[in-house]
């Protein structure tokens, strides 16, 4: 693969695949939302690895920047053959509030950009005939906790349905499903984690680099480590009830640690 597009490719899970994709010799395209840590971001890789870092300034949340990094992916120059949809963030409102903006940024950029950029990429992508679309999910979209849980099942389905569209294009849709990550996606959310058992947080380089094999398995859906494919595989077969009480116990204890 030349050239990998990465949304939230300063941090956390994005950052990771950026560092992974410029070891391999691979050109980036980092879009983030803060043009400082972007531009030392890029400035870092390029010193580092030595390879073609691009860097575009977008809030995934504003329509305007949907569109134009979409219209990045369908460029013809320079062609993109990778996306990470990898922009996200913990939706703290409860689904009781009547104040929905938390939600509808929620919306804007983990399901309308996801849309939008994995269908600009597909189209593009399969033109050629190649390429790699990986979608960051997440274990959470298997309970019932709140907005984040149900939008991360949401790309989760769209991944695997992407997948069925574009079956034979030559172009591979894998949904990525991390456990805990050591990231500062819980700082910001405002979660200490210190209930979190210390065996169940995932390091995010490891976890990028099970995924990247598992794309190139052609796996539909990547869970990274052995204890959490088991964890997932128990919560697909236990009964909702029960499901619906883990997920209480699991909101309860976050409200504790805030």
């Amino acid at each position: 693969m030349h050239r990998a597009l990465i949304t939230g490719g300063t941090a956390g899970i994005g950052a990771a695949f950026a560092t992974a994709f410029a070891g391999r010799g691979t050109a980036l395209v980092l879009v983030a939302r803060d043009p400082d840590r972007l531009a030392e971001t890029a400035a870092q890789l390029r010193r580092e690895y030595g390879v073609e870092v691009e860097t575009m300034v977008a809030d995934l949340s504003d329509r305007d920047a949907q569109q134009r990094v979409a219209d990045r992916l369908e460029a013809t120059t320079d062609p993109v053959d990778v996306l990470i949809n990898n922009a996200g963030f913990s939706v703290k409102a409860g689904l009781l509030e009547d104040d929905l903006s938390q939600h509808d940024l929620g919306f804007e950029v983990m399901i309308r950009a996801v849309l939008k950029l994995g269908g600009a990429a597909g189209r593009a992508m399969s033109a050629r005939g190649r390429g790699w679309i990986i979608n960051v999910g997440s274990v959470s979209a298997l309970v019932t906790q709140n907005n984040y849980s149900a939008i991360k099942a949401w790309v989760g389905n769209y991944s695997e349905s992407l997948g069925v569209q574009l079956s034979g294009a030559g172009v591979q849709v894998t949904a990525l499903m991390p456990g805990w990550v050591r990231t500062e996606f819980h700082t910001r959310a405002g979660i200490k984690g210190s209930s979190i058992p210390g065996v169940l947080w995932l390091d995010a380089d490891r976890l990028v680099e099970e995924c990247l094999r598992d794309v190139a398995r052609g796996k539909p859906v990547s869970i990274p480590s052995k204890r959490w494919k088991v964890i997932a595989a128990v919560l697909r077969v236990t009964p909702r009830g029960l499901v619906a009480r883990l997920s209480a116990l699991l909101s309860h204890r976050r409200t504790r640690e805030k």
